[in-house]
């Protein structure tokens, strides 16, 4: 990647517009696959522009030097939840969505669940009393991360990780349930 910036600086183009360039392109990129995810109609493709998406997502945290963040969002989001979406749309693509009154009631009830949910967290957000957290000793690494997650908080990480697991074994014996 280097070579390829000092080719471009050797062309007369400074090391910040390379970097603009490189920030505008991954973020058109990933605003063009978040719009395919909302309108795309087959339910598959959408998971695939997902991940797509949650990817580009991941190259504006490298962008930003938060490295952290970029691997955890590739490994749970892209790794886990949307591999999770593409099971789950598999083993319950013969699913009949039912009549029409059934389909009528469920969006009824779904939109006014959203609008509740929505008003709640507006009111919350406009009734908390915001304090502002001055930066300290902000910088951690990497490692010293790691060896917390390992240390301090293994239990919660393994109990997470086994809830994770229960989930995608439920979801596999339900499809394959459905299925004879």
């Amino acid at each position: 990647m280097s070579g390829l910036i000092q080719l471009l600086n050797n062309h007369g183009i400074s090391h910040e517009v390379i970097i603009k360039a490189t920030f505008y392109f991954i973020a058109g990129v990933t605003l063009l696959f978040a719009l395919f995810v909302v309108l795309a109609r087959n339910i598959f493709h959408v998971a695939v522009y997902l991940a797509i998406t949650i990817l580009g997502i991941a190259c504006v945290y490298l962008y930003l030097d938060a490295e952290f963040l970029a691997i955890v969002q590739v490994l749970i989001y892209v790794g886990a939840i949307v591999t999770l979406f593409i099971f789950t749309i598999m083993l319950t693509a013969d699913i009949d969505t039912g009549s029409i009154r059934g389909i009528i009631l469920r969006v009824l009830v779904s939109a006014l669940v959203s609008l509740a949910l929505f008003f709640i967290l507006v009111r919350v957000i406009v009734m908390t009393n915001w304090k502002v957290a001055l930066p300290g000793n902000l910088p951690i690494d990497l490692p010293q991360l790691g060896k917390s997650l390992m240390l301090d908080y293994a239990l919660p990480f393994e109990v997470i990780s086994l809830i994770s697991l229960a989930a995608i074994i439920g979801a596999i014996v339900i499809g394959k349930a459905e299925k004879k």
